[in-house]
């Protein structure tokens, strides 16, 4: 198996002291649709798991409600044992309810169940980065934390975590959070046309804290869509492309995790994000989220 590879977008970053390369994968879409149940393509999802580790990537992003349980157990039968230099990031706080909903699961025995589960199907004794998912399918929402993240340090004190981080949080919660605890990352909803964490990114670039997004392209306005479309043409580009450079060009502590259950298109991932924008192109494409 490889292990960092210097040819991938972004160089590294350090989560507390582990180091991975700020591009990443997530693993979400391995799983049936709506993310749940099995794959429909078992070997297929295997060998999306071999690739990321075979073209360098060393952070893989997972939950045990993905599937639920599916992609740990994928992750485990795929690549363990782990190189050393593999960190596998996972989220509890969130269970999945038989309508395919993401209701909270964050009173003190949800979480040890979930980190307990998160070891056993990744076949770990201590899991590298847990990120507790805060708010609900609708985005953040306001409120204290500190039940559920003092649940995770004692856990972390146990032995079982290494490192914390929050997801789905507001900025007050991610102060609340750093208040508790040591976290490494904040894993949000942003990208060129939701902007609103811009000023948290910057603060957490400045203490060397990582900044996780999800849904690169999610939530775009049509004239926003066509507006990415522009640059994206003139740079004979992919929309996700120039949303995943963009995002790498955006702030050093930036780490991105998109999702593919291809191999081919896991490649043209790795691809799309080294690719090169001028100061013009990123100047039209602040104006997105403006």
């Amino acid at each position: 198996m490889s292990t960092f590879s210097a040819s991938l977008p972004g160089g590294t970053w350090p989560l507390g002291d582990l180091t991975v390369t700020r591009f990443g994968y997530g693993a979400m879409q391995l799983t049936g649709p709506h993310v749940m149940g099995p794959p429909a393509d078992h070997d297929g999802a295997l060998a999306v798991l071999h690739e990321a580790v075979r073209l360098g990537i060393t952070h893989i992003d997972t939950a045990d409600a993905y599937g639920p349980r599916v992609t740990n157990r994928l992750i485990r039968e795929a690549l363990h044992p782990y190189p050393d230099s593999l960190h596998i990031v996972t989220k509890v706080g969130a269970v999945r309810d038989e309508q395919g909903g993401w209701p909270p699961a964050r009173e003190p025995e949800d979480l040890r169940r979930a980190v307990h589960r998160n070891l056993e199907d990744l076949g770990l004794e201590a899991l590298d980065v847990v990120n507790l998912r805060l708010g609900d399918a609708r985005g953040p929402q306001p409120g204290s934390l500190a039940e559920a993240l003092e649940t995770l340090v004692e856990l972390q004190q146990q032995g079982l975590i290494r490192h914390l981080g929050v997801s789905n949080a507001t900025a007050e919660q991610v102060a609340e959070a750093r208040s508790i605890a040591p976290i490494v990352c904040v894993q949000n909803m942003y990208n060129l046309a939701h902007r609103q964490d811009d000023e948290l990114i910057d603060e957490l670039a400045e203490q060397g804290i990582a900044y996780v997004p999800f849904f690169p392209l999610g939530g775009f306005t049509p004239l926003q869509s066509s507006a990415l479309m522009a640059v994206a043409s003139r740079l004979d580009a992919t929309p996700m492309s120039v949303a995943l450079a963009w995002l790498l060009r955006r702030s050093p502590n930036i780490l991105l995790i998109p999702g593919t259950s291809s191999v081919a298109h896991l490649r043209e991932n790795v691809a799309g994000a080294g690719l090169a924008l001028s100061d013009e192109d990123l100047a039209e494409l602040d104006k997105i989220g403006r």
